[in-house]
């Protein structure tokens, strides 16, 4: 067992579930205009016979505080991406004029707010249990080498401590991006 790269492929799961999160996090609408709000959008494209990512298809910006824009690098698939958005479970209605959709973000109730709290809370969690999942495969494999006699009592112990040690840093990290969320969040 190669405890070099044992670590940090346990690290690298760890890390895409706090990655994953964060991610996720983004698409959270907060009241603010931000591009990231339409990172997890993907339009059908007729013409092009395939499903893209907005990101991929046009220009998305905020040229206002309360206001998202995008405009489609090629015009004729303006009607997919107002579809597309119109789909899409974010809850604005957005304005096409023919060269570019406006997006108005409206003002979050207080009721709504308490709700997406709810929600990154339980994305948090997800996270969190993602982190402890990969945790508990590290310490099967540790187990197993002790068994099987290919690391020592001591190396066991040491790697444990480390296998904790990325698990409470991801943990820390899932929970900090809650909490800056969830600041965002309940900001009015």
């Amino acid at each position: 067992m190669d405890l070099e790269t044992f670590l940090l492929e346990t690290e690298e799961a760890m890390e895409k579930a706090a990655d994953f999160v964060a991610t996720e996090m983004t698409s959270i609408r907060t009241g603010k205009a931000s591009p990231a709000l339409l990172d997890n959008i993907h339009v059908h494209v007729h013409s092009y016979g395939a499903t893209m990512s907005l990101k991929q298809i046009a220009l998305v910006s905020a040229p206002e505080p309360r206001m998202l824009t995008v405009q489609p690098h090629d015009p004729s698939i303006m009607q997919d991406i107002d579809r597309a958005l119109r789909e899409s479970k974010l809850g604005i209605n957005p304005s096409n004029d023919g060269r570019i959709i406006r997006l108005p973000i409206p003002e979050l109730s207080e009721e709504r707010r308490r709700d997406l709290v709810k929600i990154i809370k339980d994305m948090a969690e997800q996270g969190r249990v993602r982190v402890r999942g990969a945790r508990k495969d590290a310490m099967d494999k540790l187990k197993a080498a002790l068994k099987a006699s290919t690391i020592t009592e001591d190396q066991f112990h040491d790697h444990e401590k480390e296998v904790q040690t990325l698990t409470d840093k991801h943990v820390k990290s899932i929970d900090e991006h809650f909490a800056a969320k969830e600041k965002d969040v309940m900001t009015v």
